[in-house]
């Protein structure tokens, strides 16, 4: 990390994918809280222990690369979404056009087997590169 004269952060962060989706669907929706897409996330050998507790019926959070994004400019730090009929900060809406492409859904596990989890709910192109997988903790009650 290195900071700068004018007080700006210069760092570099570097990602390896832990696995890609794979999908035959064709019409993929936006976000995954409409989507009844199925699909599968294929992870790399080296990572499979690290499935071990991934169960049928669990909903995982799935943080991925927009690999097919354009390249992300300052003009588009507000955007108009289609569903709205106003513009608004990158930040606040779900743009795969981002200063970093990063993007999170929460899908449902419908299999494991071997280095394979099998998924629905996806919004996930094709070959996505996957950087992360956690558990969905619902909110408890108090």
């Amino acid at each position: 990390m290195k900071i700068t004269n004018e007080g700006e952060i210069e760092m570099k962060i570097e990602l390896t994918p832990i696995g890609f989706v794979r999908t035959e669907a064709k019409n993929i929706p936006r976000h995954w809280s409409v989507s009844d897409a199925e699909g599968k996330i294929v992870i790399d050998e080296k990572y499979k222990e690290g499935l071990r507790d991934i169960k049928d019926g669990q909903r995982i959070i799935v943080l991925f690369y927009f690999h097919q994004s354009p390249p992300f400019t300052p003009g588009l730090l507000v955007q108009k979404p289609k569903h709205s009929d106003e513009s608004k900060g990158v930040f606040s809406i779900c743009s795969p056009v981002r200063p970093n492409p990063i993007g999170m859904s929460v899908v449902e596990v419908t299999g494991v087997d071997g280095c394979t989890v099998h998924i629905k709910g996806l919004d996930m192109l094709d070959g996505t590169p996957v950087i992360d997988i956690k558990p969905m903790v619902e909110m408890k009650a108090v």
